[in-house]
């Protein structure tokens, strides 16, 4: 079997609600555009993906794609993974992650559907379900922040997540609220970012830890090692650091050998697929860490992390970002949470996902090949 034929299709999706999750996204609203990658074989068997995010349109990613990546993978074996994986990254300079992530979701769509089984179990499947989370966008004041928890709280989910309006001393009192709001027993976790110095991540790491949160996210800018050492050896709340730490797979090294952080973090996009997705959850397996797997950007990367996450022990969560306008598109039913907070395997082969292609017939913008 061979690959005969790679498209990638880039759609509209409108309708995009205002939106923001911190300075990294800064707002965002109306229209951006997704990208259906389509990989064929010569005996008929196609594998998918989406590239692209309402924060972050295809288009920034899709030529590259295109230029670099496709012409390595054509007359290539579909099953070469590993491979094929490799070659793709030594494009790196020239190409992005989030490129390398959709082609490599793509073959491992191919191989569920030629196994007939879902992606998860190709993988070794440890479970086939697991717990869900609610994270918020910033939301305009403490009040909608503490309506929020108590919703998704009241709904079953198993925890509750905060984007902060990135102020240490306005984010420490939301945390308080939101604390008092759902009780003492409840999961909540904080997520600020990327945005403190040394001095505001830690008081407000010790205001977090005091009351109780189960992980403190992203307090200090991604690539700034020395401080999360410092940091972490003056905190007892776990800390989660590494989603967009520089490099791919060879980035987490000093982090764990510097003990700078509890938890590894990625996700397909911006790790690069599937294939590097259970490469990093079985690296920090080994130091006995969790993998907290990031949502996708994409409904469709949020099937393939959701795979992932089915396949390992060492996540806990499975994150679901808010609100669903702005990560929700192009799939005829979603991923959603059960009454008991749970997000359950996916039962078809490959993905199991089931793409709303007259939807993106009717939204095409233009085709690559």
């Amino acid at each position: 079997m061979k690959i005969d034929d790679i498209s990638l299709t880039l759609f509209e999706w409108a309708g995009i609600p205002s939106t923001t999750y911190g300075r990294h996204t800064g707002e965002f609203a109306g229209t951006s555009q997704l990208g259906l990658l389509t990989v064929r074989t010569d005996e008929g068997v196609e594998g998918h993906s989406f590239l692209g995010a309402a924060s972050r349109p295809a288009s920034l990613d899709a030529q590259s794609l295109v230029d670099q990546l496709k012409p390595m993978v054509m007359g290539a074996d579909p099953l070469d993974r590993e491979r094929l994986y490799r070659a793709m990254c030594s494009r790196l300079r020239a190409t992005t992650y989030r490129a390398v992530g959709a082609v490599d979701v793509a073959l491992w769509d191919i191989a569920g559907k030629i196994a007939g089984l879902p992606v998860y179990q190709l993988l070794g499947a440890a479970r086939n379900s697991i717990p869900a989370y609610a994270s918020s966008p910033v939301l305009p004041d403490k009040s909608a922040y503490v309506e929020q928890a108590l919703h998704h709280q009241s709904t079953g989910w198993a925890a509750y997540k905060i984007h902060p309006p990135t102020q240490w001393r306005l984010d420490i009192d939301i945390c308080r609220a939101v604390r008092d709001a759902v009780g003492g027993d409840y999961t909540v976790m904080l997520d600020s970012t990327w945005s403190y110095d040394f001095p505001d991540a830690l008081r407000v790491g010790k205001a977090i830890e005091e009351l109780g949160y189960y992980w403190y996210e992203d307090p200090l800018a991604e690539d700034d090692i020395y401080n999360y050492v410092k940091l972490r050896a003056l905190l007892g709340i776990p800390i989660l650091a590494t989603e967009y730490a520089p490099s791919g797979l060879t980035g987490y090294a000093p982090w764990i050998m510097q003990q700078a952080t509890d938890y590894l973090r990625g996700d397909v996009a911006v790790k690069g697929g599937i294939t590097a997705c259970i490469k990093a959850a079985h690296l920090a397996e080994a130091f006995h860490m969790n993998f907290e797997i990031h949502h996708g950007g994409n409904s469709l990367n949020n099937v393939a992390n959701l795979h992932v996450a089915l396949a390992v022990e060492n996540c806990e969560l499975f994150e679901v970002l808010l609100p669903d306008e702005s990560q929700k598109y192009g799939l005829v039913a979603d991923v959603e949470v059960d009454a008991q907070g749970l997000v359950h395997a996916p039962t078809g082969p490959g993905l199991g996902a089931e793409i709303d292609f007259d939807l993106i017939k009717n939204k095409t913008i233009a085709e690559l090949r």
